[in-house]
């Protein structure tokens, strides 16, 4: 499946993860957007504060960026809070 259920649209999927510098991924989506999103705040979070120490073992699967320990942020929350990556990397 291409896409997932947002509130009131069709979201893509990801498709590839790059890590970049604090904290940072660069995210391409199976409709070919390059997205950038910010994990600093989420690390504040308890459940994701194991992944700091991982962070770099971030990968795809079933459409989403995971990290060992069954650590995930929804496809969905990728994609909204996530900028398009030519407005940064210009």
């Amino acid at each position: 499946m291409e896409y997932i259920h947002g509130k009131d649209q069709l979201l893509p999927r990801v498709a590839s993860v790059e890590i970049r510098p604090d904290y940072h991924l660069l995210l391409t989506f199976r409709n070919g957007e390059k997205r950038l999103f910010d994990v600093s705040d989420l690390l504040k979070l308890p459940a994701y504060r194991t992944i700091k120490n991982v962070f770099a073992a971030a990968h795809v699967e079933y459409g989403t960026v995971v990290w060992p320990g069954d650590v995930d942020i929804s496809p969905e929350t990728l994609y909204l809070k996530s900028v398009p990556a030519d407005v940064i990397c210009q």
